[in-house]
């Protein structure tokens, strides 16, 4: 599904949703294995913010860092081979005349024009899905289960990458659908108003995603146990979130991974954690969790990603619209394309799009981490459980390096480093000294895994 996803994004400029979710237990505490809370720079006179942090970073065993360093860096090359194996595919689709024979295959079917751009692309997805699978499999089921971060085995794997291939298909679809009649009707000026509508299309499917998409690869109930709800509701109301229910979800069955969301808009809006979350942590650790994803909300950072990410799909409709214009003008008739409106043009423009967001991840990276951050600071004001936070942020580590160079963080990082999030609760537990909680420090947060 991932590789069928960032098709979909390439072209029809849509940003993954994320998803996260939910279940519930409280972790204990081995006294035999935790380490001494004595040992922890608690003391409100003489908290050093810099022994705070090696403290909790050193609660992670170097073979876990080891293992946590391979397997985010092992990204930076796959970021490569995936640009690398999209501009191959497309140059193939090109080359070999496969482009302008689905879309000749297209217009014997219908000589209606959306629903030739419908025809192609159902094409089109299902034929790069199937020459990438390789890859797609090695980068999603066998690395992910060598690096112990996947749960399902191939039966259910493969389920969730055919329900992401049929979304894609309808969604990826729906937009090239209106984006090739914006190109027929608009011509030159075409790229104006199809970064708007694709704007708009992005905040449609973050609107519909919790209810429509989501559910189909887990399963969304509303917590029951009160003694986590009842606090994160509480959370709710002190920050004026009109919340009334707290979503959980299975996601247990793809992995141990900790996380939770705030996802859609207005109506569609929902607060939701998974089940690893409620399984692997302490009360502390969900409500500064969930007062990270609560200051998404009340910092308005989905209006503001639109506004934001929205400047890099304008940006990136420009340059689409500058290379096709250039390529077609030099090899567009020994590819057998006819323009601009030639749906068979699409490999060219995934090219295009692979290149600039390749270019642009950096700034979209930044975009990202920046509202992270923002959301993490709100989290530790709303919640007050610094060591809480720390303690999350260790679990983050199983698959995000901790402790990255300043270039690594900018250039990679989608969300801030551990180092970086860690320090920024212990220098709020330094203004904040009676927030010292010895029983999360003392929480050995690897006996689990």
């Amino acid at each position: 599904m991932a590789r069928v996803t960032a098709y979909v994004a390439q072209f029809v400029l849509l940003c993954s949703f994320l998803a996260a979710a939910a279940s519930a237990q409280k972790v204990g505490v081995d006294p035999a294995t935790a380490p001494s809370a004595a040992t922890a720079p608690a003391s409100a006179q003489s908290f050093d913010v810099n022994s705070a942090v090696e403290f909790y970073l050193a609660k992670m065993p170097p073979a876990e860092r080891a293992r946590s360093n391979s397997y985010f860096e092992g990204g930076y090359w796959l970021q490569l081979w995936d640009f690398l194996s999209t501009v191959l595919v497309m140059w193939l689709l090109l080359k070999f005349g496969w482009s302008r024979r689905m879309r000749d295959l297209a217009e014997r079917i219908t000589r209606i024009s959306a629903l030739q751009a419908a025809l192609y692309w159902v094409q089109f997805i299902i034929v790069t899905y199937l020459v990438t699978f390789p890859l797609s499999v090695y980068e999603g089921y066998f690395r992910e289960h060598k690096y112990g971060l996947l749960n399902q085995s191939l039966g259910p794997w493969m389920r969730d990458q055919a329900i992401g291939l049929i979304v894609g298909v309808i969604l990826g679809g729906i937009l090239v659908m209106f984006l090739f009649g914006i190109v027929r009707r608009l011509g030159k000026n075409w790229w104006v108003w199809g970064s708007v509508v694709s704007i708009l299309f992005l905040m449609f499917v973050s609107l519909i995603a919790p209810v429509y998409i989501l559910p189909l690869f887990n399963k969304y109930t509303k917590l029951q146990d009160a003694r986590i709800k009842d606090p994160i509701l509480s959370l709710a109301r002190a920050n004026g979130i009109p919340a009334t229910d707290v979503y959980e979800f299975d996601a247990s069955r793809q992995s141990n991974r900790v996380s939770a969301n705030v996802s859609g808009f207005g109506k569609t809006q929902r607060i939701s954690l998974n089940d690893n979350l409620l399984n692997r942590c302490t009360l502390p650790e969900i409500e500064t969790t969930m007062g990270h994803e609560m200051g998404h909300y009340v910092l308005n950072h989905a209006t503001k990603g639109v506004v934001m990410y929205g400047v890099v799909v304008v940006l990136g409709f420009a340059f689409l619209n500058w290379f096709i214009n250039s390529a077609l003008a030099r090899w567009g008739q020994n590819l057998g394309i006819r323009g601009m409106t030639d749906i068979a043009v699409l490999p060219l423009a995934t090219i295009c799009l692979s290149i600039y967001f390749l270019l642009m991840t950096p700034v979209s990276n930044t975009i990202t981490r920046t509202m992270e951050f923002e959301a993490d600071m709100y989290g530790l004001n709303a919640a007050r459980q610094p060591d809480g936070e720390a303690n999350v942020d260790l679990l983050l580590g199983e698959y995000r390096k901790m402790d990255p160079t300043p270039l690594e963080e900018i250039i990679f990082f989608d969300h801030p480093s551990g180092r970086t999030r860690i320090t920024a609760a212990m220098r709020w537990k330094a203004e904040h000294p009676e927030t010292s909680s010895p029983e999360e420090v003392a929480r050995p947060v690897f006996n689990s895994h």
